[in-house]
């Protein structure tokens, strides 16, 4: 018998180092990350790169920069609203067990494994040739709200999995019906892993190049309207380093979008966690 419990004990005390040799290992490989865009990438900032027009002198980041936000905002201004919906569907409105749901639900996990090129390619033959958008930000918006979509529907699901059925049955005692409580309980119960899935979400919008170099071109410029073509700061990133002709302004850009996705991830979480604590 004591030789058993010094055996757990060894087998714990391993599992112990190794959960803390890769929480350490994870943190470290990120710490590096980061410290080495900002060494190679501050050193390189200048007020040139944030010209409001960009030329082949100054290979400012501006326009990149505002491109970018306008897709990240368009972007999930189409796919959060079809992603939560799709979810609200499966949790409380589909029959468990159904055989529409575990169909949708593999879809969706296959979408979510499918590489960024391929819907590149999607995104070039539906919205670019098809529909004739050609090389502009609503293509290459909507080819990445298909992209995240999944990310957002699943999170979603789990989101509104986890809210007790004690709260739709208190609603429901209450006399309210099942579209309120679904608005008024269970959305707002979910609201922090709803807005996780958006954190994920943002990450890999702003992070994205392969798809947008199909549908929505490398223009370097703020476009006019919505159909014409800009890059966005990953791309922009893609171009100036591909080009060889500009690597250090490319680490300043990629000091840009590591503070912008760090910024927006910051933000996001904070509103979830005041968000759970009822506080919004």
């Amino acid at each position: 018998m004591k030789s058993l419990n010094n055996s757990s004990k060894i087998q714990s005390l391993a599992l112990r180092c190794a959960v803390f040799l890769s929480a350490i290992l994870t943190v470290g490989i990120l710490v590096s990350l980061v410290a080495y865009i900002l060494i190679k990438g501050v050193p390189n900032l200048s007020w040139s790169l944030f010209s409001i027009s960009y030329t082949s002198e100054n290979v400012s980041l501006f326009p990149a920069l505002l491109n970018t936000i306008t897709m990240t905002f368009l972007s999930l201004l189409v796919a959060m609203p079809l992603g939560i919906f799709s979810a609200i569907y499966l949790v409380e409105y589909a029959k468990r067990g159904n055989r529409l749901v575990s169909i949708i639900r593999i879809t969706s996990e296959t979408l979510a494994g499918i590489p960024s090129i391929v819907y590149g390619l999607f995104g070039f033959l539906l919205f670019v040739i098809a529909l004739g958008f050609g090389y502009s930000l609503l293509a290459g918006a909507l080819t990445l709200a298909i992209m995240v979509l999944p990310v957002i529907m699943r999170t979603t699901e789990e989101a509104l999995i986890s809210v007790p059925d004690s709260l739709r049955e208190g609603s429901f005692g209450l006399g309210a019906g099942k579209l309120r409580t679904i608005f008024k309980v269970v959305l707002p119960s979910a609201a922090p892993g709803i807005l996780a899935g958006a954190i994920l979400s943002i990450g890999r919008i702003v992070g994205e190049t392969a798809a947008l170099i199909y549908t929505a071109g490398t223009v370097a410029q703020i476009p006019e309207s919505l159909l014409g073509s800009g890059r966005t700061l990953s791309v922009h990133l893609y171009a100036l380093w591909t080009e060889g002709l500009n690597t250090k302004q490319s680490y300043a850009t990629a000091v840009v979008l590591l503070v912008i996705v760090i910024g927006l991830n910051a933000l996001l979480a904070f509103v979830a966690k005041r968000l759970g604590k009822g506080k919004i």
